[in-house]
């Protein structure tokens, strides 16, 4: 009997033993970085940076973004602000007033090109 007890016993540790050694294979199998849940999770990782720093570039380049925005809008609002007040001063001229007229051209001096004579009047071009 204690023959049969012995036996029985030798077996179920050689039973464990290949039970626990199919475990560590599978174990290596799945934490492998090649092809295993290891290597998923390291590219995983490796996206999550990447991501994390796309994200904070797009958050930098948002709040600039809205900065240069916010000055436009602030120029824009205070243009118009002056374009209404202009508007309304325009409002109180009288209708009767004749137009300016235009003042003459300075005279040309002898030999002087035509492009001189307009570059000193303050217009460009000929």
């Amino acid at each position: 009997m204690d023959l049969i007890a012995d036996i029985l016993m030798v077996a179920g540790a050689f039973g464990a033993a290949i039970y626990c050694a199919v475990l560590a294979h599978r174990l290596r199998r799945f934490n492998d970085l090649e092809k295993g849940v290891g290597g998923a999770v390291a590219v995983l990782s490796a996206q999550v940076d990447d991501m994390t720093r796309t994200l904070q570039a797009a958050r930098d380049t948002s709040t600039r973004s809205e900065d240069a925005l916010e000055r436009l809008t602030q120029r824009a609002e205070g243009a118009a602000q002056r374009l209404e007040l202009m508007m309304a001063s325009l409002h109180d001229l009288p209708a009767d007033i004749p137009p300016a007229a235009a003042p003459d051209p300075p005279p040309r001096r002898q030999g002087e090109p035509m492009f001189i004579r307009h570059a000193r009047n303050g217009r460009e071009g000929v």
